[in-house]
């Protein structure tokens, strides 16, 4: 059922189609009808033997049209005639080959860069964006069911894991610890950390609220028999808790406070190692490739494939809504800047080429593999099916054709050898 839903957005049925076929059988079954009444009333009127050659030529050519057409998508009459079924016979051969297709003309890299010389993505974009929302053109309408058909048909699996993978191994060969280390210095030099540090110390003092009991029971277990016995262990619970509760409070209160300022020293000096150390850089990058490993982290990612994808199709089924509102505005700014900045169109189509030469070069492979597996996997009864129904009008004119210049060519044929 999936792969018929699929087939059915990229070949719908041409309208007709069952109305057109009854229409070239029913003109084969009348050439029929006139041969054999032309035949029989042919010696009291020999003027027949022209309208029984017309006849006769007419059903051959329709006849051999019929088998031709039919020999295209299954065995004619159910009969096992070499060269027949030919569509569900070389599926998987048709899948190779479109996707060898798509490789040689659309993903080699040096064919992906003389074509996206020849665009200006930035412009398009700019275009697109300034559109203003409820007067969409037909191409974003084309353009939007376009993308959404291409994310809902294609294998979800496999090209999640093309994109799963693309997002690890980038991942991998990135040396995160030096912009993370970037990152925090120019948090820190900017007082973009305070909010997040004094979020910290009232998160420590709910979580000191909230396991009061725990640390009580704690004090208990540790004492000994003595302070039990003086009943000294609880007053020393509630000084450790009475405690840690005013240094939370003079943290949160006290920007200069001792404790407040080794935290900030203790940061700028994690910043200072994680662009510098190396020792802290390789700490930081078997840490990542371990969470990598992890197969939360893969679970994780799943989740943020299925999102993206989701909000694409989302997006791409209503693009309207997307350039709605003050979202719609600062898009709309944005694109009108993309138009009238040479410097930032060329930047930005300078990189739009590099990424998809980069990803013709880099998954080229894999998204023909893709495509030949995909179609392989696909019910050859469900294609061919697809495939007939796609193009029933013009198999149905093609019989008709057939049937009547088979008829002229004998008529033709039949006056020349009268002459």
């Amino acid at each position: 059922m999936r792969t018929a839903n699929a087939l059915s957005r990229f070949n719908p049925v041409q309208s007709g189609a069952r109305g057109m076929k009854i229409v070239a059988t029913g003109l084969l079954v009348a050439m029929a009808l006139v041969f054999f009444a032309a035949r029989a009333f042919e010696p009291a009127y020999p003027g027949l033997g022209y309208v029984k050659a017309f006849a006769e030529a007419a059903m051959v050519g329709g006849l051999a049209d019929w088998f031709a057409v039919t020999a295209l998508f299954r065995h004619p009459l159910g009969l096992p005639i070499p060269h027949t079924a030919i569509i569900p016979r070389n599926k998987d051969r048709i899948g190779e080959s479109l996707a060898n297709f798509l490789k040689e003309n659309f993903l080699i890299p040096t064919v992906v860069a003389r074509r996206m010389r020849k665009l200006d993505v930035a412009a398009a974009a700019g275009r697109f964006l300034q559109t203003p929302a409820g007067h969409g053109t037909r191409i974003r309408a084309g353009a939007s069911r376009l993308i959404a058909d291409v994310f809902e048909s294609l294998d979800d699996e496999r090209l999640g894991g093309i994109v799963k993978g693309a997002i690890s191994t980038r991942l991998r060969n990135a040396e995160v610890s030096p912009v993370l280390g970037h990152a925090l210095a120019s948090a820190i030099n900017e007082d973009r950390h305070v909010p997040m540090l004094e979020a910290t110390i009232r998160w420590l003092a709910r979580a000191l609220d909230a396991n009061e009991p725990l640390i009580r029971e704690m004090v208990h277990k540790k004492a000994n028999w003595a302070l039990k016995l003086a009943g000294l262990d609880a007053k020393l619970a509630d000084a450790i808790i009475d405690g840690l509760r005013k240094l939370t409070t003079e943290m949160s209160t006290d920007p200069a406070h001792p404790v407040r300022v080794k935290i900030e020293e203790a940061l700028v000096q994690l910043a200072n190692d994680l662009q510098t150390k190396p020792e802290t850089r390789d700490r930081v990058e078997a840490i990542k490739n371990q969470l990598l490993d992890n197969k939360s982290v893969g679970l994780w990612l799943d989740t943020l494939w299925q999102k993206g994808r989701e909000s694409i199709i989302r997006a791409a089924r209503n693009p309207d809504a997307v350039l709605a509102g003050k979202l719609g505005e600062i898009l709309q700014s944005m694109g009108g800047t993309l138009e009238k900045d040479a410097r930032i169109r060329a930047a930005i189509n300078q990189f739009a080429r590099r990424a998809v030469v980069g990803m013709a070069a880099s998954y080229g492979g894999s998204i023909v593999k893709l495509v030949s597996e995909t179609v392989r996997g696909w019910d050859a009864r469900t294609v061919t099916a697809r495939l007939e129904s796609a193009v029933g009008r013009d198999l149905q004119y093609i019989r008709i054709n057939g049937t009547l210049v088979g008829g002229l060519v004998g008529l033709i044929l039949y006056v020349v050898d009268k002459l």
